[in-house]
This record gives structure tokens, sequence and C-alpha cells, in this order.
């Protein structure tokens, strides 16, 4: 499974924004954002340069590109998926990476981050309507029930995450009991209900060069 090596500290300084790649170490002051808020490299404190409206899309989409783990061709897909389905392009597209199973994992709070339920999903530690899926990507739909295999309920990185995220930082378009380890999918989530800080619209123009 092709995935994206690169130093998750420095993806997040290259974007000047927190992607949250490394689950609860970016809400301290660990963080890279927090200790060198500028781009990596040697440059990267006086690095100057007028950002054409081509730059500002593609940073616009290696930032969703990262924010959700996807490698290029992927996310294309993503895209021309989003085209062909009625409503904003960029909604629609959104709307499909918000509703992929690792997304759906970490969103539930039974991950620490994204990549980190990728990884429990491909380990076949999750199930939907009681269906093993080990698939990160697998689309799911409104009244879909996620939860944990009973043989990795005790899995202490599962309990953990769980544990320490807010309740109150779920989304309203899912629902999660903590106690029982599974949670479903209310309904498809609108523009408004998808916390990220994304123009999806640049990557809109991007694309549809």
């Amino acid at each position: 499974m092709a995935r994206n090596t690169d130093p998750k500290c420095k993806q997040c300084r290259r974007e000047g924004v927190k992607l949250f790649l490394k689950g609860d170490r970016c809400l301290t002051l660990k963080c890279a954002i927090e200790r060198r808020n500028y781009a990596p490299g040697v440059h990267g404190q006086n690095f100057r340069r007028k950002v054409t409206d081509y730059g500002l899309q593609l940073r616009e989409k290696q930032k969703a590109r990262r924010t959700y783990g996807i490698l290029e061709r992927q996310f294309r897909g993503y895209y021309k998926r989003a085209t062909r389905q009625k409503g904003l392009t960029g909604e629609n597209m959104l709307r499909l990476l918000e509703l992929r199973l690792d997304n759906l994992v970490y969103r539930m709070g039974m991950a620490s981050s994204r990549s980190q339920a990728r990884q429990l999903v491909r380990h076949r530690h999750f199930a939907v309507n009681g269906r093993t899926v080990t698939i990160p990507s697998y689309q799911c739909k409104p009244n879909d029930k996620i939860e944990v295999r009973e043989k990795s309920r005790d899995l202490g990185v599962i309990k953990g995450a769980i544990e320490a995220r807010d309740p109150g930082s779920i989304v309203s378009w899912l629902s999660v009991d903590k106690e029982k380890l599974h949670g479903s999918v209310l309904s498809s989530p609108s523009r408004a209900d998808i916390p990220v800080p994304l123009n999806e619209q640049l990557i809109v123009e991007l694309y549809s060069k």
C-alpha cells in the first residue's frame, strides 16, 4: 500500500497550519507549529516570494491531501467522482473524504490520528455493519454502524484514544458509544458540518484547468 512517508511535522510547517497528523502531540507545546512556525529547510525563515493564484490553489490541494493522508492519484480520483455527483464539486469531494472509514474512526475518537486509524483498520480491528473491513478508503453511508471487533476491545491504543477524546469534539453527524466502542453515521455531512480549514473551491479551480 503506497503511503506518504514525509515527516509529519514538516508537512504541517510547510502548510503553515496544524494538520493534526500526530494526534495529541499537536495539542501540546511540542507541536512543530508552536516551536518553529516557518517553512522547513535552510531558507525557511527568510523565504519570501509573491504567491501566484496557482500557488494558492496548489497549497490548498496539498493541505487537503496531507490532512486526509491521501496520495495524488487517489485524491484526483475523489475529485473526478465528485464532478459526477449533483451539487457543488468541492463539497461533494470533502463529503467523500469524510465518509472514508479511516476518517470516521478518527472522528469517532477511536484513534488519535488518521494515520493511526488507517493502521488499525488495516490490522482488522474494525467492522462495518458486523463485517470486518480492512480497507481504509472504504466508503461508508448514512446508518452504517462502525464498531471495534470483539477481540480488539481491550486494545490499549483504542481505549486510550477514546478516553482522551473530548466528547464535545465529536461531529454532529456521528453518534458514539464510548462504553460499547461503536458508533454510527447519522447522516451525510454538509459543508458546515465538516471542521477542516480548507477552501475547496481553490482545489476545484486547480483541477478544472
